[in-house]
């Protein structure tokens, strides 16, 4: 992978989050890449509960400033930037007062989703490419993790369909079984609709729970891998019936060469 650009996008990453699959494997696959020789960008939420101090965030004022729509009001964007200790890895946040300053990450502490996840992704999805856009860095590879980011793949591929520097970027989602209860919130495709993103596109988000949202994502990515050793029984049939390369599931003690292999051969091919 020397010299390949990778984006990683993801809800959580380690160690600014708790160990999970997602956040383990959102660290594990940037390291790996990073020691072959390739260039690795991360991005995440800056949720609320990130200690700042200890991880040593600051804030990038020539990056922060913009002001991202949503759902017709405008929230600024605020970037923030640590590194990883030892890997000379360089992790991005993407924050938000509104949005993120709440000590929680995606429920509140009665385990309840909260009301406004849904305009938190589109948040996420626009103001992750707002901001490589102002880094100027044209990504080979930009890889989806958790069903916060899943909203990615829509917004680059219609909301930012003639932004020259993804012209050859290639998307990967991984779907993990990482889910949640319910559905987001009703008006949630009236509030991608707002941004003029095609009805046929999102008539999935009719109900916006885990498995139309990550459907959104393998619709619109070139690559998909399976995350978790299980999925939802809807999202494995709707991965067969994509037509598109899926990497089987590996375990985070042996996934460097399927997916070092999966990159080279069937994304980047």
């Amino acid at each position: 992978m020397k010299d390949k650009r990778i984006l990683y996008v993801s809800s959580e990453v380690v160690p600014y989050l708790p160990e999970t699959e997602i956040s383990s494997m959102s660290f594990e696959a940037p390291k790996m890449v990073n020691k072959q020789g390739g260039q690795i960008r991360i991005f995440m939420p800056r949720f609320g509960n990130i200690n700042e101090r200890r991880h040593q965030l600051h804030e990038v004022i020539r990056l922060s400033g913009i002001n991202l729509v949503i759902n017709d009001l405008d929230m600024p964007l605020i970037i923030k930037v640590a590194s990883i200790p030892k890997e000379r890895i360089q992790v991005y946040f993407i924050d938000n007062e509104e949005y993120f300053k709440r000590k929680a990450t995606l429920t509140d502490e009665d385990g309840n989703l909260f009301p406004d996840n849904d305009e938190r992704a589109i948040f996420f999805a626009k103001g992750v490419i707002e901001t490589v856009k102002k880094l100027n860095w044209a990504p080979d590879i930009i890889h989806v993790n958790g069903w916060l980011a899943s909203l990615l793949p829509l917004y680059l591929k219609e909301y930012y369909k003639d932004e020259p520097l993804f012209t050859d970027s290639k998307i990967v989602t991984s779907v993990y079984n990482q889910s949640f209860n319910g559905s987001l919130d009703k008006n949630m495709i009236n509030k991608v609709r707002f941004d003029n993103i095609d009805d046929n596109a999102i008539e999935v988000l009719e109900t916006a729970n885990y498995n139309n949202l990550m459907k959104v994502a393998i619709d619109y990515s070139d690559a998909l891998i399976k995350g978790s050793s299980e999925l939802p029984e809807e999202l494995v049939t709707y991965l067969a019936n994509s037509d598109k390369p899926v990497l089987e599931y590996h375990s985070i003690e042996e996934f460097m060469e399927p997916y070092t292999e999966f990159y080279k051969n069937e994304v980047l091919g």
